[in-house]
């Protein structure tokens, strides 16, 4: 999983958690301010000591590498080309990396661009957009639900 620029420390904490409950192979957190004190071990609950993570300047270069090295890249962003991740079938033949965006902005547009697929979760109340986490968790947990 890749943050692109997720920097609210509780937020962090909580993708800690759920990478260590969906078996996130590497938790990338891309940005100049990432919050690793203790805002952020109070929501992570000591699974930052046990989920492998990197910090990195630059989401934008974790995932053209990524994407080099042959990695599905989808990024979860309401956006036009946007498809919902229930009507999408994911395959073990290609590891995935998925790309989170900053809570106010989202996934970049670059990173977007070069995304395979761009994912979003169906909203059907008034609210147009979820928190990182909150969406996070639905995708992490189809994806997951269709790979095993």
């Amino acid at each position: 999983m890749v943050c692109d620029h997720v920097t609210n420390a509780p937020n962090i904490g909580s993708l800690f958690r759920i990478s260590d409950a969906f078996g996130v192979e590497t938790l990338v957190l891309c940005g100049d301010q990432i919050p690793l004190g203790r805002k952020m071990t109070k929501t992570s609950r000591a699974t930052e000591n046990v989920v492998d993570f990197k910090i990195e300047p630059s989401a934008l270069n974790v995932v053209e590498h990524l994407k080099n090295d042959g990695y599905l890249i989808l990024a979860l962003e309401i956006a036009s080309k946007s498809k919902p991740i229930h009507t999408l079938a994911f395959s073990k033949e290609k590891p995935i990396a998925l790309v989170v965006g900053d809570e106010n902005f989202g996934v970049s547009e670059r990173i977007l661009q070069l995304s395979q697929t761009v994912i979003h979760i169906d909203m059907f109340g008034q609210n147009s957009s979820m928190n990182v986490v909150q969406a996070t968790n639905i995708a992490l947990y189809e994806i997951t639900k269709q790979l095993l």
